[in-house]
């Protein structure tokens, strides 16, 4: 695993340490000595990790690592403290300014590139997709990453796994004005709630009397569901081992028993904020894709989607000699509706056209908008036969019930025209089969609307049958 790792220490024999403990590990490391060249190194390079000391001559750490966080350019880098500090007040002070981990010097090697590797892998998944995300500013991208999740009001779901009376007794009282919380005393059960429910974070205990607390988090994480889903370990004094064993297989953080509530409610609320900030992430991934396909006057797919899919349709069609039927769809006389009515009652019958279009055809058809006034609905493993009932249906039932295009207006009649073509057996084009269902279309038009008519191509027998 690359990365670079920032180390802002002052201590020259300290910052040294660590960068030989990373070298060695093949990471890229950058050094700065004091608060606003760590800040200013964060701004202007790729860094994906900080290693921050708290004792900083300009600024101390906590303010450091606040900076960071409430800079947008910033706040999805993740920043682990290192400090002589061992108080509980201190490492909660730091979870508090936005830090992700605190570790206490002298600093344990393997403890310390446990928890670097594991946020590192975490920082590749965000890096992903604030890249997705970043392909458009149309989705508000540059809003969502202002946005600080930890102050939101909503209280995060949350599922306790811990079969322990008191203990469950006890962390209920930590967060009962922090989370909703759950609980599940039985590590299988818990492993189902935990994948049928929208939680925010998982807390596992170790402390079961017959079951591997880390096998029930290894589960999570190989499940599609649950393998984004935050984890923290609640462990005993003594636990290291079993600590970084998690830590390897991917839990987000850990407690040490007893536990402080401040920093529970600390620790929590920055896996929440960050599971948050990445929801969001995919949720503008989702709505980029949908943008780029779909129209966004009648919600069918766009043209440039109908260009892309309709070739492997085609090609699939060919392949296994299978029939594929097309329709195109015009919507008569829309110009005068809209010189009659205005423009918002012409999109009105657009959407309308649409809606009852949708309706009729297949989850395996294919419906795009084609032109202005046009629709197309590619229909595999149909002939035109089918495809001829299909658009009669469509005909009807735009036909049968008139259209309300105002409020205190009459609701007018609306009709459409459809040309129906399929694909020929032997050699056919793409753009043969939408010459032909075009044609059809300009002849139902010609003839005076309102009807459907096929590819005259569709109804002439093959060889084969005429043999």
């Amino acid at each position: 695993m690359t990365a670079r790792i920032l180390i802002a220490n002052t201590t020259i024999i300290n910052a040294q340490l660590l960068e030989v403990r990373l070298l060695a590990e093949y990471f890229e490391v950058l050094t700065a000595s004091t608060g606003f060249i760590a800040i200013e190194t964060c701004k202007s390079d790729k860094v994906d990790l900080v290693l921050l000391d708290v004792m900083m001559p300009d600024m101390d750490g906590f303010e450091v690592c606040k900076r960071l966080k409430s800079d947008p350019a910033t706040s999805h880098i993740p920043v682990v403290m290192i400090t002589a500090l061992d108080q509980v007040s201190d490492r909660v002070r730091g979870l508090e300014a936005g830090a992700d981990d605190f570790l206490t010097k002298p600093v344990n090697d393997l403890q310390l590139m446990t928890r670097v590797k594991s946020l590192v892998r975490l920082k590749s998944l965000t890096d992903e997709l604030r890249l997705r995300a970043s392909t458009t500013r149309n989705i508000g991208i540059e809003e969502l990453l202002s946005r600080d999740f930890a102050t939101e009001d909503a209280k995060p779901r949350v599922l306790l796994i811990d079969e322990r009376k008191t203990s469950v007794e006890r962390i209920q009282k930590m967060l009962r004005n922090t989370a909703e919380l759950d609980v599940a005393t039985d590590p299988n059960a818990g492993f189902f709630q935990a994948a049928e429910t929208a939680y925010e974070c998982v807390l596992i205990s170790t402390a079961f009397s017959d079951f591997d607390a880390l096998r029930l988090c290894s589960q999570l994480r190989s499940l599609d569901r649950t393998r984004s889903l935050p984890i923290m370990l609640l462990a005993d004094e003594g636990e290291e081992g079993r600590i970084l064993r998690g830590l390897e297989l991917g839990i987000n953080d850990y407690l040490v028993r007893p536990i402080d509530q401040h920093e529970l409610t600390a620790r929590l609320r920055t896996q929440v904020r960050r599971k948050r900030y990445n929801d969001q992430l995919r949720a503008s991934v989702a709505q980029t894709i949908e943008l780029a396909v779909v129209d966004g006057l009648t919600g069918l797919h766009n043209r440039p989607y109908l260009d892309s899919h309709l070739q492997t349709l085609f090609d699939r069609a060919v392949a296994r000699r299978r029939p594929l039927s097309m329709m195109i769809t015009d919507v008569d006389l829309l110009k005068s509706i809209n010189d009659s009515y205005g423009h918002h009652a012409g999109s009105y019958v657009l959407r309308e056209c649409a809606r009852r279009l949708r309706k009729n055809v297949r989850g395996i058809d294919l419906a795009c908008v084609y032109g202005v006034d046009e629709f197309v609905v590619v229909m595999p493993d149909t002939d035109s036969t089918v495809a001829k009932k299909l658009a009669e249906r469509i005909r009807i039932d735009i036909e049968q019930l008139p259209f309300s295009v105002s409020h205190d207006g009459e609701p007018i009649a609306v009709t459409v025209s459809i040309g129906v073509s399929e694909i020929l057996k032997g050699a056919d084009t793409i753009a043969a089969l939408m010459k032909r269902a075009d044609v059809a279309l300009y002849r139902a038009k010609n003839d005076g609307r309102n009807r459907v008519v096929v590819d005259v191509a569709c109804l002439i027998p093959d060889s084969d049958e005429r043999r």
